[in-house]
């Protein structure tokens, strides 16, 4: 089971946005970070979202993933399976699709306080401005 942790940031309602990934599996570690453009931040949580399920389709399509948000709005859509005004409609569409691609897949919120690294990585893809994915020992 891979242990995910997703975030989302933007400087402004929009703004710059970026997103980030934390995925921890055995012996390694996968940070992912990129730059999105104007975005919200709730848009932004969705993105990560996608983001990091479009790498594990690539990189672990036979896992299960827990994945963790500290949007409180994302995790409840998702739960809901559905909404129905934009752009959130099509978002909560993309990421039932795309988590109906592994054996079996869950999201959960979690604090803030528990999402430190991801928010940082997401902040860092805004001033950066790129896209970087990046593997590590685990500790």
């Amino acid at each position: 089971m891979l242990e995910i942790y997703i975030d989302g940031a933007s400087k402004g309602y929009p703004g710059p946005s970026g997103i980030s990934f934390i995925i921890k599996s055995g012996k390694v570690r996968v940070e992912g970070q990129k730059y999105i453009g104007e975005s919200s931040n709730h848009v932004a949580e969705f993105q990560a979202l996608l983001f990091v399920l479009d790498y594990c389709q690539q990189e672990f399509l036979s896992e299960i993933l827990s994945i963790r948000s500290d949007s409180k709005l994302l995790v409840d859509l998702i739960d809901k399976g559905k909404y129905k005004k934009e752009p959130f409609a099509t978002l909560v569409e993309q990421a039932i699709a795309k988590m109906a691609h592994f054996p079996y897949c869950f999201i959960k919120w979690i604090p803030e306080s528990q999402n430190k690294h991801a928010d940082r990585l997401a902040k860092q893809a805004i001033h950066l401005k790129a896209e970087s994915i990046r593997k590590y020992p685990s500790a």
